[in-house]
């Protein structure tokens, strides 16, 4: 499926999650930055590995292959450089805590469904 910038919702079996989708380069090189918070999460897409230079807030990370399945879960402090994941086509990021909070864990799949018009960025 081809993303575009915009919102949807994040389905993690049965919980509906609110999400912000990059999918442009400006968007995804944007991402948290600037910002003190995230409502649910943030989708970049296509994405390997991310950083969290001039973050300013710990973020949980899911690293998803092509078929949105889980690959790797982590925590990242502010000032990180995340490690490249080789099979990650997109990434995952809300709050520290918020994965766990939804049972999201390796091996999990989640479901897309992206809405909203492009370059609304919510």
């Amino acid at each position: 499926m081809a993303y575009r910038d915009g919102s949807g919702t994040l389905l993690i079996g049965t919980t509906a999650v609110p999400l912000e989708v990059a999918a442009s380069y400006r968007a995804r090189t944007r991402g948290l930055l600037g910002r003190d918070g995230v409502e649910g999460a943030l989708l970049l897409t296509p994405a390997g590995s991310v950083h969290t230079f001039r973050m300013r807030f710990p973020i949980d990370v899911a690293y998803l292959d092509r078929r949105m399945r889980v690959i790797a879960l982590t925590t990242m402090p502010p000032g990180r450089l995340g490690l490249p994941r080789l099979r990650s086509r997109h990434v995952l990021e809300a709050e520290a805590g918020a994965m766990a909070r939804w049972g999201l864990t390796a091996g999990s799949t989640v479901t897309v469904s992206a809405g909203g018009p492009p370059g609304t960025g919510r």
